[in-house]
């Protein structure tokens, strides 16, 4: 049935720490339907963020520990760390609760498992939806049985609202920037995950094609910016 899983996370010499790729949810075609991609038109037109390398630290953001009380003065409204327990994108009907991920033994980022494909998961040791730099959610986009959480992910267009709810009652509001694909063998770690100065969010799941013999060919990432916390 084309079911295989690899890793979120693989290790890189490039900068002598984990690096974070391109990310391996399960990637199983839905009896020859595939799930939507965005068009040319949905992708950054300048100079996405983070594209550059010149002034970025080694260790991405994403693998440093979130530093208590760190606040994002860039956006009106942004607070304190809070928790997000629910993620809401109205233009693809995706209203859904969010599970803690975190990294396994191995380094490799947990995913949300098979039998909860519904639920998108939220990488608790990266910066939270609010905070200075990009939070990073992860989904399936199908599984054996249909349809999961992120299969209408491609669907989406710039300018879209998500929605993050945090433990601390108030709501994150984003607006998509782009959404893009890229080959699993070229993933621009850097670029998704790193050097964002502003609240930043990036919803990622599987995407760029698929074949019954390798699966999904890459990985859809959505960037979006925070607009305010109300």
């Amino acid at each position: 049935m084309g079911r295989r899983y690899s890793s979120l996370f693989t290790s890189s010499r490039i900068f002598g720490v984990m690096l974070l790729v391109g990310i391996g949810l399960l990637v199983h075609g839905l009896r020859g339907e595939t799930a939507p991609q965005p068009s040319a038109a949905q992708a950054f037109t300048a100079p996405s963020p983070g594209a550059t390398l010149s002034h970025r630290p080694a260790v991405p953001a994403l693998l440093a520990a979130p530093s208590p009380g760190r606040t994002a003065k860039a956006a009106p409204g942004t607070r304190s760390r809070s928790v997000p327990v629910r993620l809401r994108i109205p233009a693809i009907g995706v209203d859904t609760p969010l599970m803690n991920l975190a990294l396994g033994k191995n380094g490799v980022l947990e995913v949300p498992p098979v039998d909860k494909a519904q639920l998108a998961g939220w990488y608790s040791r990266g910066p939270a939806p609010g905070e200075v730099g990009a939070a990073v959610v992860a989904g399936h986009v199908d599984t054996p049985t249909g349809r999961a959480v992120f299969y209408r992910l491609g669907a989406l267009t710039k300018g879209s609202a998500i929605q993050v709810t945090r433990l601390d009652g108030r709501t994150a509001h984003f607006s998509v920037d782009a959404v893009e694909v890229y080959a699993k063998h070229s993933f621009p770690s850097h670029k998704v995950y790193a050097g964002a100065t502003v609240p930043q969010l990036r919803v990622i799941t599987c995407g760029g094609g698929y074949t019954k013999r390798t699966g999904y060919l890459g990985n859809l990432v959505v960037y979006a910016t925070l607009k305010r916390i109300a």
